[in-house]
């Protein structure tokens, strides 16, 4: 009996071991979750401009086009460190809509923010309660779509976008 009460810790142990393995050798990487929209339509959401409360938005302003979809807030640290290339982004395609989308912010805060840093987007729309996020399956801030002209999701990125990210994975897809 106490040989079995020893070979238990070892076997947890080897047991561990073979699922670490088997997630190193499947080339998962914990920064790009899998998503269950991937391919799929455009999520139906509507919410209201960030400078103008009546002018509402919807996924149907976005048909037949390429949109490059920013979920950001001013209190986001690493939001700030992508901001500067959504500026990029529009100087090298200024066929592709951006939407920025402020998520669970203050208004006056979200408005102060894109005030002083700039605004790349196209169109911004507010999110307080993180029910458009919901829809999207939005982890946490920063979180960056593309939508292909079709109206189906064809890129999703976790955490701030790079220069890298721009032209490796997103300007192949436009």
């Amino acid at each position: 009996m106490k040989k079995i009460v020893y070979l238990i810790p070892i076997i947890s142990l080897v047991i561990i071991c073979t699922f670490v393995l088997i997630y190193i050798l499947s080339e998962r990487s914990p920064n790009k979750p899998p998503s269950a929209l991937l391919d799929r339509d455009l999520p139906i959401f509507s919410s209201t401009n960030l400078y103008d409360n009546k002018d509402y938005f919807s996924n149907l302003n976005l048909s037949n086009k390429f949109v490059l979809i920013n979920f950001f807030a001013s209190w986001c640290t690493t939001c700030k460190l992508e901001h500067h290339l959504f500026f990029e982004i529009k100087k090298e395609f200024p066929n592709l809509y951006l939407l920025g989308i402020n998520h669970k912010d203050k208004e006056i805060d979200a408005k102060k923010y894109l005030s002083e840093e700039g605004n790349p987007y196209s169109f911004v729309t507010i999110d307080p309660k993180g029910n458009v996020a919901i829809e999207f399956g939005v982890f946490g801030l920063p979180e960056t779509f593309l939508i292909n002209d079709k109206g189906k999701i064809i890129f999703k990125h976790i955490g701030p976008i790079t220069s890298e990210i721009i032209y490796e994975q997103i300007k192949p897809l436009l």
